[in-house]
């Protein structure tokens, strides 16, 4: 079956780019599982900050916002984001690193203050106060629903007359007569370009290919859920943070979402938590609250993706043409998700980034996968 376009790998990413496509060349979207999303994407609690990362992400993420905030009519019956806010205490020792936090004040519109331990105390009353001595409050970081921006895609993908195929693991790819065929299930499909969304596999769909990897790490986040702590509720409680710290803690649905923030280098697969990590979390939650961990509800753990230089890989190969990446989102493959896809989407129709993400800085060598071929 003949295409203009081949997506693999049907996650936020994947699915973010064939609807920024769809209606405008004929696609097909390829998954490897049973359904969209079930590594990465699906496993994501994720809020939107668009000072996070480095220059080139925080520029994904801000370009991000103004779909994110107001999607199109009909893209979805819920908000996609929904006001949160995130605290961050700090210790005597971890002062520099509340400063790199306060300097980004203003990014993306996003405001960052610093409050008295009193005004933390009253967001989030189970802090333990001793050893800390600054805090700061973002009062503009939301939740993020992941699920049904995934699902928007989808939807708006399929209603532009896009193809969605799971259970169609890749297997073979290789290019003839100017097409690339691409056998994935039980099928066979040609196009002229493919588009490697395959996020933690990215390298072994390259390969392939016949093309050397990116450098491209999977690495895996855990994460749990908690009951409440009695007599509190938490439902309107901020993001909770630590200068210096990489864990954290959320509300979700009146219970607690934590992670100690976990970045360990894995193989792709189907990742699982390790207990080790989890009680790394409990001792940080006992260390930095009130809360004594007594039940777990829930716990699991996610891949991210990262590039050496932590950025985001959006462009043509130069070694294939026609061979086109889209990865390494590390953390902030949500975030980033609507400007990242609209951004190859435009590289693939017009040759240039559009012009929000050209005015913040980004250019197409920045994101291109020529930069970690040299």
């Amino acid at each position: 079956m003949n295409f203009d376009i081949v997506i693999i790998g049907a996650g936020i990413s994947g699915a973010g780019a064939g609807y920024a496509l769809a209606g405008q060349r004929k696609i097909l979207l390829l998954e490897g599982e049973a359904q969209p999303g079930y590594h990465s994407t699906g496993r994501s609690a994720a809020v939107y900050e668009p000072n996070m990362g480095n220059a080139t992400v925080r520029a994904f993420n801000i370009a991000s916002g103004p779909f994110l905030k107001a999607p199109p009519a009909g893209f979805a019956e819920a908000p996609l984001v929904t006001p949160r806010g995130e605290l961050t205490i700090c210790d005597g020792e971890n002062r520099p690193a509340l400063d790199r936090l306060l300097a980004l004040d203003g990014i993306g519109g996003n405001r960052v203050r610093e409050i008295s331990l009193d005004e933390a105390a009253s967001l989030v009353p189970v802090i333990r106060r001793e050893g800390m001595r600054w805090a700061a409050y973002e009062p503009g970081v939301m939740d993020m629903d992941v699920h049904t921006i995934h699902r928007g895609y989808l939807k708006g993908f399929a209603s532009r007359g896009g193809k969605l195929r799971c259970d169609a693991p890749v297997t073979r790819i290789e290019r003839r007569d100017g097409l690339w065929r691409i056998d994935a299930g039980s099928e066979t499909v040609t196009a002229p370009l493919v588009i490697n969304a395959a996020g933690a596999w990215a390298d072994n769909v390259a390969a392939l290919a016949g093309l050397s990897p990116l450098g491209l790490q999977p690495k895996r986040r855990t994460a749990a859920i908690l009951p409440p702590p009695e007599a509190y509720d938490v439902r309107d409680w901020p993001v909770l943070g630590v200068a210096g710290d990489e864990a954290y803690m959320n509300s979700q649905s009146g219970k607690l979402l934590a992670s100690p923030g976990d970045e360990t280098p894995v193989e792709p697969q189907d990742v699982q938590p390790e207990e080790m990590d989890v009680a790394v979390l409990v001792d940080w939650i006992e260390r930095r609250t009130t809360i004594q961990v007594r039940r777990i509800e829930r716990r699991w753990a996610g891949l991210r993706t990262f590039a050496p230089d932590n950025a985001p890989v959006a462009g043509e190969d130069p070694a294939a043409p026609g061979f086109w990446w889209l990865a390494g989102q590390g953390g902030y493959g949500i975030m980033m998700s609507e400007s990242l896809g609209r951004s190859l989407a435009a590289l693939i129709l017009e040759g240039e980034l559009p012009q929000d993400v050209r005015a913040l800085g980004v250019t197409a060598e920045v994101v291109g996968p020529g930069r970690l071929r040299q």
